[in-house]
């Protein structure tokens, strides 16, 4: 299995500087001048891994990632010679790591149920055997990104093994067919400066830094999440960003299962940032028995975990966000579809405050340093659909979950997370209260990238799919009206005609809106149940009109035996078949003609 000793964290002789200060997990060495920024440190006798985060004549600041009880000034710091980094390798499917990318199905296996300060492992195993295929020759150029071979990492992932960023030359030797482990040689590029690098399985990149594309696209094709109101009223599109703002209890990480389950990513990365252990535990034991919906194996053989809960060190919740990011942005390189779910980004910015305040910066608004946004934006910047260097078209969603306090949206986090995403799913108390889930606010929620996804929609599954939105959103925004004078007079004192807006509006909200996670059939609604269901309940509500119009009462309209099938639809049929949708609309119309045809004669 993996080998501390294998660690590449191993001091560099010479590097050696003494604490002078120490305030939780911020530390202040000596001298500065033996140190860079960004640096990873390794302090004490126990090696606890830290980072350089200032400099500033003789005195270096260091954050560090564990608990730094029992360091005293004096303690000798050294220098690593490398930044925070990830190793990007096979191996990575499946693996639960920690925030700084700390193996802990190793650590639990080697140590116990506990973290134990100073314990390391390897992040990615070196014992294990990879069956390495190339698909490339000697002599020939290769660049950046461009595919030495393929590798089997799960049974529905396929492990692109490419060129570091950075390296260009001729492929001077590459291996044959066969079994190899991460350590092993597997190919040589020289350069046309006459120099040679030698190529592993993995390499390492700093979690900081953005890997390098070729091109950044025009988020154009929609995230299908199997979630009606994501998918039609408020679309994500790939390589775009979201926010899931809420308060307790209203739903975000069950939002984010459900996001992990059903959406139809390659790869699914999943942070939890400073969340509560019992959440975390839920999501560790019930990934590795769901089976994925597309393909039938378990959902852990596309899904990466980075469990970073609140009772671990602040720093490393820090960093947990970018190592999440970053190794997102490798199997983008490989030309996947990768959705990363953080949840949740103000846990993140507590863990900046707390390091802020520790280090006696001036605190802006409730405390927050004052670079918050900047951070959040460089965050969210790094999602994005690409043309990879190799060529293939891949793509990073971000969707973070923000927990502001009471729900105040208001709140630095939301305000700022707001100005960088296209898409606020924003969930509400008072649904949450009343059992309506998802419990999404559809008059504080937006998208804006309704317009850049409505031709997927159009060529795709049906194209009046915008017009259909617009009206739904319509008719919701006129029963939000209507229900001020609702809760004053009732509704009987309503006119016929906006007791249609209130009818219209709660088929949407009860048969359209509203869906169970736990139903076997609601609990994913494909992007041609969802166009057809909504064009069954419009088409219901147009019929409507000819009803008020005719001056029947409209509880007769309502009484009619298709309305019980409407009500079922989403429960019976899961969209395979258009056919039995269809079968609808026609019971629609006859029993319609039927009504108003009786009227008409009694009429007379």
């Amino acid at each position: 299995m993996n080998d501390p000793s294998s660690s590449p964290q191993t001091p560099a002789t010479g590097r050696q500087a003494v604490v002078t200060m120490i305030s939780g997990p911020v530390l202040k060495a000596r001298p500065a001048s033996l140190f860079s920024m960004n640096e990873l440190v390794e302090v004490g006798e126990q090696r606890l891994i830290g980072e350089v985060i200032s400099l500033d004549n003789e005195l270096a600041t260091l954050q560090v990632f564990e608990n730094t009880s029992g360091i005293s000034p004096g303690t000798r710091v050294q220098g690593l010679g490398l930044p925070l980094y990830v190793e990007l390798g096979p191996g990575l499917i499946g693996t639960i790591f920690d925030g700084i990318q700390r193996p802990l199905q190793y650590l639990r296996q080697e140590w116990g149920n506990f973290i134990h300060r100073g314990r390391i492992g390897a992040p990615l195993d070196r014992e294990r055997l990879w069956n390495f295929s190339p698909l490339l020759s000697t002599g020939v150029p290769v660049a950046g990104g461009d595919i030495l071979g393929e590798i089997a990492e799960s049974d529905i992932v396929t492990h692109r093994v490419m060129v570091p960023p950075e390296i260009e030359g001729t492929l001077e030797r590459i291996v044959s067919p066969g079994n190899y482990t991460l350590d092993d040689l597997i190919a040589r590029v020289r350069t046309t400066a006459g120099t040679s690098h030698d190529l592993k399985l993995f390499h390492r990149w700093p979690v900081r830094k953005i890997r390098p594309c070729r091109k950044r696209l025009l988020p154009a094709e929609p995230l299908i999440t199997g979630q009606r109101v994501i998918d039609t009223f408020f679309p994500l599109a790939k390589g775009g960003t979201a926010a899931i703002p809420g308060g307790f209890g209203t739903g975000k990480t069950i939002t984010q299962h459900q996001l992990t389950k059903w959406t139809d990513a390659d790869i699914i990365v999943y942070i939890g940032c400073g969340e509560r252990g019992n959440e975390m535990t839920g999501v560790l034991t019930d990934l590795p028995q769901l089976l994925d919906p597309r393909s039938g194996h378990p959902l852990i053989e596309r899904t990466i975990l980075i469990a970073n809960t609140s009772d671990m060190p602040v720093a490393a919740r820090e960093a947990s966000i970018y190592t999440g990011i970053t190794i997102a942005e490798y199997y983008r390189d490989m030309g996947y579809d990768v959705a990363l779910m953080a949840d949740s980004t103000s846990r993140w910015a507590e863990a900046l405050r707390e390091i802020s305040g520790r280090l006696e910066e001036m605190p802006a608004e409730e405390g927050f340093p004052a670079y918050l946004a900047s951070r959040l934006a460089a965050f969210y910047e790094r999602a994005g659909q690409v043309i990879t260097l190799a060529g293939s078209r891949g793509s990073v969603t971000l969707i973070g979950a923000v927990s502001p306090p009471g729900g105040d949206f208001s709140e630095p986090v939301t305000m700022h997370t707001k100005r960088f995403v296209q898409c606020f799913w924003a969930l509400d108390k008072e649904m949450a209260s009343a059992r309506y889930f998802p419990a999404i606010n559809y008059l504080q929620s937006y998208s804006g990238y309704s317009s850049q996804v409505e031709p997927w929609w159009r060529k795709e599954v049906g194209p009046l799919w915008l017009e259909f939105r617009e009206k739904a959103m319509n008719i919701l925004q006129e029963d939000a009206k209507l229900q001020n004078i609702v809760k004053l007079l009732g509704e009987e004192a309503l006119p016929d005609d906006q007791k249609r807006i209130i009818e219209g509006a709660r088929l949407l909200k009860n048969d359209f809106l509203q869906q169970s996670a736990f139903d076997e059939i609601d609990t994913y609604a494909g992007p041609q149940k969802q166009y057809l269901l909504l064009k069954i309940i419009l088409h219901f509500f147009d019929r409507l009109a000819e009803v008020v119009a005719a001056r029947i009462p409209l509880f007769r309209a309502l009484d009619l035996p298709v309305v019980v099938e409407i009500h079922r639809l989403k429960f019976t049929l899961k969209g395979d078949d258009p056919a039995p949708f269809h079968a609808i609309v026609e019971q629609i119309d006859k029993e319609m003609e039927t009504l108003l045809h009786r009227h008409r004669q009694s009429s007379l």
